[in-house]
């Protein structure tokens, strides 16, 4: 079967800054991305049929035969045959949602009548909704991915454990008088990941590949950290995507942050109103704040932010692709891509902040590609040079 992941253009629009950047099927909703879970479950690579100016970086395969399949719909083992099962032009959908559609049409199909799922799907159309869905979708994954494997041993005499049956560690792992306690949920450690002196984690919580968790912290439930990402301080219910830094003291909550971002020292989110109301977010295809439905909701960064020491950001605020905020007080709640300051904010440069990226992906042996910066160039032009927030 040929599949392809193809973002909705409306869910994606709700899913800015994250989706500047990447398909919706390379969020991480759990351990794995969207688009991990559906190649272990179907045992078959995905493409993906993203906006325009990704597809070069992200590029679909399109054949005679193809099955469409909702970027934005986390996969379930109770129903994913049902997709698999698909004959040419059936298709799956959801409340008005689809969810998969088998079809030798070369674009995604908008027009086609499905068969009503009974089952409940998990549906990523608010970032928010990353933090939500990690109750769920994290202890999934751990046993996707633990079955049938045995954990590495601790072989630290002076870090405790509890639960230890919920606890898998991969090749390399490193633990130092650490306690881990899985009695709430599971706790997955990533090959070459290591936890400090004196930290605590308590599950569920997954630790990527070469992620480093700093002497003294505490990582709490429903947290995920991403691949060679460094994590201090006090961390809850939040998404780090993948190679971005919080090295240092403060607290991080109800937040999701994206790739190559870095949290200066003492950076600390606001996931709560103290008049316990529920918390407004940036929903950029509305363009307005929107109400959510929930009580505790922190930041939302875009690839390539960063921010000054002691920074503080209120609840529901959401950070742009490549800003660089700093300052005293707290920044407005809806920060454009390429922004630079804080409660006063001017046009952070193109070419500046290439040079920026450039750098910070050297730092992890890595580069910022010509299609990263064609990327980057492209954002600028449609949200900064245009002053408005696109879709293709």
């Amino acid at each position: 079967m040929n599949t392809i992941l193809f973002d909705e253009a409306k869910i994606r629009e709700h899913l800015l800054p994250l989706t500047y950047t990447r398909p919706i099927a390379c969020l991480r909703v759990g351990i794995l991305t969207i688009a991990e879970k559906w190649e272990r479950l179907l045992n078959e690579k995905a493409s993906f049929y993203a906006a325009t100016y990704l597809r070069e970086k992200f590029p679909p395969h399109i054949d005679d035969d193809n099955y469409w399949i909702n970027g934005a719909v986390c996969p379930h083992e109770d129903w994913v045959t049902k997709v698999k099962n698909l004959k040419q032009g059936e298709a799956l959908t959801k409340n008005g949602v689809l969810i998969a559609a088998r079809t030798s049409a070369p674009v995604p199909p908008t027009d086609i009548a499905g068969t009503e799922l009974e089952n409940p799907i998990t549906c990523l159309d608010r970032h928010w909704k990353m933090v939500y869905a990690a109750a769920d979708e994290l202890p999934r994954d751990f046993t996707r991915l633990t079955s049938g494997r045995k954990s590495q041993p601790i072989a630290d005499i002076h870090t405790r454990t509890y639960a230890p049956e919920n606890i898998f560690l991969e090749e390399g792992v490193t633990l130092r008088a650490a306690i881990l306690n899985a009695s709430e949920g599971p706790i997955y450690l990533a090959k070459n990941s290591s936890v400090g002196e004196g930290s605590v984690i308590t599950g569920p919580v997954y630790i990527g590949e070469h992620s480093k968790v700093k002497p003294l912290s505490h990582i709490r439930g429903n947290t995920i950290v991403g691949p060679w990402c460094v994590v201090s301080g006090e961390v809850s219910c939040s998404v780090m995507m993948g190679f971005s830094n919080k090295s240092h003291a403060g607290y991080l909550g109800h937040s999701v942050i994206g790739e190559w971002c870095n949290l200066g020292a003492g950076t600390s989110t606001s996931n709560m109103k103290n008049n316990y109301d529920v918390i407004k977010v940036w929903n950029s295809a509305s363009n307005s704040f929107e109400r959510t439905d929930k009580q505790y909701c922190g930041l939302v960064m875009g690839d390539h932010s960063k921010c000054g020491i002691h920074t503080m950001f209120n609840s529901g605020t959401a950070v742009g692709v490549s800003c660089n905020i700093f300052g005293g007080g707290f920044p407005v709640k809806n920060i454009r891509s390429f922004s630079w300051g804080g409660q006063k904010l001017i046009t952070y440069q193109l070419q500046q902040a290439i040079v920026t990226a450039r750098r910070v992906l050297n730092q992890k042996n890595m580069e910022l590609t010509k299609t990263d910066e064609k990327i980057l160039e492209d954002i600028f032009a449609h949200v900064v040079l245009s002053s408005k927030n696109f879709s293709d």
